[in-house]
């Protein structure tokens, strides 16, 4: 059973469901829980606005729900998620872009999410209008293309490894 506070909220952490990057946190009512199952589309309560709000509803950069998960005590909500784009309004793929003196952080992220922000990109290209980028047209041109310039990027790979040790 979930225990939503005195406000009828309870506080959602949202997590990349690939690399585990925590992205957000936000706040949902019985009706942002439901219509976010129902929809698979993240909804939350915006405190400030005082009403019901799907992210990314303006920018496009949608929430797409993987798995709903509760706490031990019922009490906080986590969303595994694959994002669309950048979570955070500022254009910053996580909220949890600064430190804690307000500072941009500029570490690394974890090893996991280089992979799931290639993933990102590859399906940016794909889905996207630039009919010159390259990806595009590879992943057009089907199994047979990609598989053969896999072949050439992992024979430049063995050169490379070969002349450097």
């Amino acid at each position: 059973m979930l225990a939503f506070d005195e406000k009828g909220l309870i506080p959602a952490i949202v997590q990349h469901a690939r690399s585990g990057e925590v992205l957000m946190l936000g706040y949902m009512n019985e009706e942002a829980l439901r219509l976010t199952q129902e929809s698979g589309l993240v909804t939350f309560w915006s405190r400030s606005r005082r009403e019901i709000w799907q992210k990314g509803a303006s920018s496009g950069n949608v929430l797409r729900l993987v798995a709903l998960r509760q706490d031990c005590d019922g009490d906080a909500l986590l969303l595994l998620v694959e994002p669309s784009g950048p979570t955070c309004h500022t254009g910053a793929r996580s909220c949890f872009h600064r430190d804690v003196r307000g500072e941009i952080e500029t570490s690394p992220q974890p090893t996991s999410a280089v992979l799931s922000a290639l993933s990102d990109r590859i399906n940016e290209r794909r889905n996207g209008a630039d009919e010159g980028s390259y990806t595009a047209k590879l992943l057009r041109g089907g199994v047979d293309r990609i598989g053969k310039k896999i072949g050439e990027e992992a024979a430049e790979v063995i050169i490379a490894a070969k002349t450097t040790t």
